[in-house]
């Protein structure tokens, strides 16, 4: 199949895969602002979601997504450093026109891959997975993303951990986001520059997003989940 026999054809399934995660990322970070305005309101979202056959079957899609982005980034790093051989042990000076990110994709990749194992543990595994197999005796609901967020973002590690990853997944979004327009024949000569520029402001609001989620709740700047009248919901740590 010439979309696996070829270079261009992983190249070209590596930008549509991509594509797609960027799209989800979207959906993700939107839905992680909710949290910022209303407790209530991302619960609702999180049951919603939850372990409902089409929230299952779509993390299913999401997680092929990604396994064949990460399988064939490292298939094509592979074969670009077995054809480069041993001149790529060579001191040469980077171009001015290519950037840090596109010389370190791999390494961004792999901190992404641990930092995206980091993130099932503390939620899917706790939300998703827990609904799905009737896990009993964890510290909050499977359906209160909330009280989630709130405990995984008091520990200062965590924190740490999840804007380095932050910072990874945006240096490697600001070289694939255009890349996948290159490889995909959508940009052109003027369009270059353009999807370049594109590319960065979106990035840059995306990641910035999910950014202030974790700083707003690492400060202790997000709602406090109560029920009317101030008095506590169950799944609720503190009242108003």
């Amino acid at each position: 199949m010439w979309l696996i026999n070829s270079p261009i054809g992983r190249k070209v399934v590596m930008s549509l895969t991509g594509i797609c995660l960027i799209l989800f990322l979207t959906f993700h970070a939107c839905m992680n602002v909710v949290a910022l305005f209303s407790g209530k309101a991302y619960n609702m979202i999180c049951e919603l979601l939850g372990a409902n056959w089409y929230a299952v079957v779509a993390t299913m899609g999401l997680a092929f997504l990604a396994l064949c982005h990460i399988f064939f980034a490292f298939w094509l790093t592979a074969q670009n450093r077995k054809a480069r051989g041993s001149e790529r042990y060579a001191v040469t000076e980077r171009r001015p026109e290519v950037s840090w990110a596109s010389q370190n994709m791999l390494v961004l990749g792999i901190i992404i891959l641990l930092g995206l194992l980091l993130h099932l543990f503390n939620f899917w595994y706790n939300m998703m997975f827990a609904e799905l197999v009737g896990m009993e005796g964890l510290a909050h609901g499977p359906a209160d993303g909330f009280a989630w967020i709130k405990e995984t973002f008091s520990q200062p590690v965590y924190v740490v951990l999840y804007v380095i990853w932050i910072v990874a997944i945006w240096f490697h979004l600001s070289h694939g986001f255009w890349s996948a327009m290159q490889t995909l024949g959508v940009n052109g000569k003027i369009w270059f520059n353009r999807w370049k520029l594109i590319g960065l402001i979106y990035v840059t609001i995306l990641m910035a997003l999910f950014l202030i989620v974790v700083l707003a709740f690492a400060f202790g700047l997000a709602p406090s989940l109560c029920c009317d009248g101030g008095s506590c919901c169950e799944a609720a740590a503190a009242c108003c």
